[in-house]
C-alpha cells in the first residue's frame, strides 16, 4: 500500500477520494433523508449536457458540468415543487435531454470520445493537481453551507410542514439543498462517473442510517463508509488493472447486501 502512495497519480487519487467521500457522506445523508435519489440521479445524468457544451465551445468540461448541473437542479427544483404529482416525468425529461445534448455535442467535436468515457465511468486515477483545488473549493462551499444552515435543513428534511408553520421559508432551503446536491454530483462524477454516481451518494447513507440516531452522526458515519469504499476501490483497481469507479460501486453494493443480511439475522 505504501509503495502505491509513492506515485503522484495515486496520491492525487487518494486525496480526491477523501474529498469526494466527505461530500458524498454529508450530502448523501440529506439525499436519503429527503428522498431525493431520483432528482440526484437526474442531475448527474443531465450534467453531461454541460460536458458536451464545454467540449463543443472549447472550455473546461468540469466548469461546463458544474454550470449545467446547477441549472438542471434549479429547473428540477421549480418543476418538482409546483408539480409534485408529475415530478418523475419532469425529472426524466430533463435527465434525457441533458444526456442527449451532451452526446450530440460531443459527437460533433472531433477527438473527444475519451472525454465521454471518463465522465461516464470516472477518471479518479488521472486527476491533475489543479483539479484537487477545484474539488476542495466545492467541498468547502458544501460544508460551510450545511454548517450554517444545519438546523433549517434538519427541520425541512424531517418535518417541512412544521417548519413552514413556524415561518420557515421552505422553498429557498429546498432550492439550496438541490444546489448543494448538484455540487456534490459534480465532485462524485469525477470519481465514479455519472452512471454510477447515485450509488456512491446513497449506499453509504442507506447503511449509516440504520446505525445512527441523528442526522449529524449519520453524515459522519456515511463519510467514513464512503472513504473505506473509495480507498479499497483504488487499491483493488490498481492491483487488478480495473476501472476504479465500478470497483468502488461493487464494493458498496456488497457492503449494502451484507448490511441487509445482518439486519435480517438480528431481527430473528
Amino acid at each position: 500500500m505504501l509503495e502505491i502512495l509513492q506515485m503522484d497519480f495515486m496520491r492525487n487519487a487518494l486525496i480526491a477520494g477523501i474529498l469526494v467521500s466527505i461530500a458524498c457522506g454529508v450530502m448523501g445523508s440529506l439525499v436519503v433523508v429527503n428522498k431525493l435519489s431520483g432528482i440526484a440521479g437526474g442531475i448527474a445524468h443531465a450534467s453531461y449536457g454541460g460536458v458536451g457544451l464545454a467540449v463543443f465551445f472549447g472550455f473546461s468540461p468540469m466548469f461546463g458540468s458544474l454550470g449545467f448541473s446547477l441549472f438542471c437542479a434549479f429547473l428540477m427544483g421549480i418543476f418538482t415543487w409546483k408539480e409534485r404529482n408529475r415530478s418523475d416525468t419532469l425529472i426524466g425529461v430533463i435527465w434525457a435531454l441533458g444526456m442527449a445534448l451532451g452526446v450530440i455535442l460531443t459527437d460533433l467535436t472531433p477527438g473527444y470520445a475519451g472525454e465521454m468515457t471518463s465522465f461516464l465511468f470516472g477518471s479518479i486515477l488521472t486527476f491533475p493537481t489543479e483539479f484537487l483545488y477545484f474539488l476542495a473549493v466545492l467541498l468547502a462551499i458544501i460544508l460551510v453551507a450545511v454548517s450554517f444552515l444545519f438546523r433549517r435543513l434538519l427541520s425541512v428534511s424531517y418535518d417541512p410542514e412544521f417548519a413552514r408553520s413556524r415561518g420557515e421559508r421552505v422553498l429557498p432551503i429546498y432550492m439550496l439543498l438541490l444546489a448543494l446536491v448538484a455540487l456534490t454530483v459534480v465532485m462524485a462524477v469525477q470519481a465514479v462517473g455519472l452512471i454510477l454516481v447515485i450509488a456512491l451518494l446513497t449506499l453509504p447513507a442507506f447503511i449509516a442510517e440504520s446505525y445512527t440516531k441523528s442526522l449529524r452522526s449519520m453524515m459522519i458515519f456515511a463519510s467514513l463508509i464512503s472513504l473505506v469504499l473509495v480507498v479499497l476501490g483504488l487499491f483493488l483497481s490498481y492491483q487488478f488493472n480495473l476501472v476504479t469507479g465500478p470497483v468502488i460501486i461493487v464494493l458498496g453494493g456488497i457492503s449494502y447486501l451484507i448490511h441487509l443480511a445482518l439486519k435480517r439475522i438480528y431481527r430473528k
